[in-house]
């Protein structure tokens, strides 16, 4: 999976297909969490996430950890556009599969439109692997697709998500085929939703979640 190919571009791609819908979802709870000392920014892309965190938590030094290079330069560009700060952030140019990451670093991890990646072997694997570099009281924030249940809203969200995964397939080699909800192997590592938005006739979620005190109080 590689999304070189399309980096320059991805920009204007996302504004075509989706306006601002998916910056509104990347952001909807970005207001809403506590200042975290240490940010994981797993597959962040083209950096628009990234610009609107530095802007809120200016001390909070950030790690990215993105498998293309093209998106680091495109993301490194939006941040200098902004004016903001790059000496608190660290880009490492790995694949998030195979990076090993510190145990108990993070205080937060921001994953948006990423989890969509991976089909359920690889999403449970990743998961486990960002599980394991959270401290015990982490928040995570996840942005992405969903499928509403069967209607109109599930009838529509199923063809665009039918066609989108066609397009990246073709265009990043993707590995998925398909949609797989992260909620099931978020929660075996011990973390509980805190809050849940949902946009655009209910395609788009937003979630913070946070570990229980008993899961922090049982990690080594």
């Amino acid at each position: 999976m590689s999304f070189d190919r399309i980096a320059p571009h991805y920009r204007w791609i996302e504004r075509i297909l989706a306006g601002r819908s998916l910056h509104r979802c990347r952001t909807a709870l970005l207001d809403g969490i506590a200042t975290p000392r240490h940010a994981l920014l797993p597959g962040e892309g083209h950096g628009r996430f990234l610009v609107e965190f530095l802007a809120r938590h200016p001390a909070t030094r950030v790690t990215v950890v993105e498998a293309s290079a093209g998106m680091i330069s495109e993301a490194r560009s939006e941040v200098a556009r902004r004016d903001l700060r790059l000496d608190g952030v660290e880009f490492i140019h790995h694949d998030a599969l195979a990076w090993e990451p510190p145990a108990r670093t993070f205080d937060l991890i921001a994953a948006n439109f990423f989890f969509d990646c991976f089909p359920p072997t690889e999403l449970a694997a990743l998961i486990e692997r960002l599980a394991a570099a959270s401290t015990p009281a982490a928040q995570w924030l996840v942005a992405d697709f969903r499928e509403p249940a069967p209607g109109p809203a599930g009838w529509r969200a199923r063809s665009i998500l039918w066609l989108l995964y066609r397009f990246f397939r073709r265009t990043t080699h993707l590995s998925a085929a398909r949609l797989t909800p992260p909620d099931r192997f978020i929660e075996s590592h011990g973390f509980a939703l805190t809050k849940r938005r949902t946009s655009d006739w209910g395609l788009f979620q937003s979630d913070l979640w946070t570990r229980t005190t008993e899961a922090a109080n049982l990690t080594p």
